[in-house]
């Protein structure tokens, strides 16, 4: 084999290690509600362990009883009759999930109809399942089950 063929075998097998080696970084997916999205409603995709998340059961985002969480089915954003609530299936203005840059992913909903709503499947197939939006609980466990 010339040295020609072996420095460039040589380089693709480094360049097959070196993106197999190293993950792609996801950005933390963040949810905002309220009027004009500005209130914090924790993290989507960050550790079950972490404060901000709204899979920590004991968190402020993840607990069923917090006033900013999404799993509060009697709060204002998790509630089926809540304007702010993603599992309110004629949500006018349900969280938005964004990234720490601003860039939009879309509306976390359960109206299927929003126009600007999320194209994130694992979010969709969790709230297009009719028994998921009527048990944020189990909504919960699948979510945070997947995104461990």
């Amino acid at each position: 084999m010339s040295s020609y063929r072996i420095v460039i075998v040589a380089s693709l097998i480094a360049l097959v290690v070196a993106a197999t080696a190293v993950p792609a970084q996801t950005p933390e997916l963040l949810l905002l509600g309220g009027d004009d999205h500005k209130t914090f409603l924790g993290c989507l995709n960050c550790g079950r362990f972490d404060p901000r998340s709204v899979c920590n059961r004991f968190g402020e985002y993840g607990s069923p009883f917090s006033s900013q969480s999404i799993w509060n089915r009697f709060g204002e954003y998790g509630s089926r009759f809540s304007p702010y609530s993603p599992w309110n299936r004629f949500a006018s203005n349900p969280p938005v999930i964004v990234d720490r840059r601003g860039n939009f992913y879309g509306y976390f909903t359960s109206n299927r109809y929003h126009p600007r709503r999320t194209r994130i499947t694992l979010l969709l197939i969790l709230l297009d399942t009719d028994e998921m939006t009527e048990d944020v609980e189990r909504a919960r466990d699948l979510l945070c089950t997947v995104w461990r």
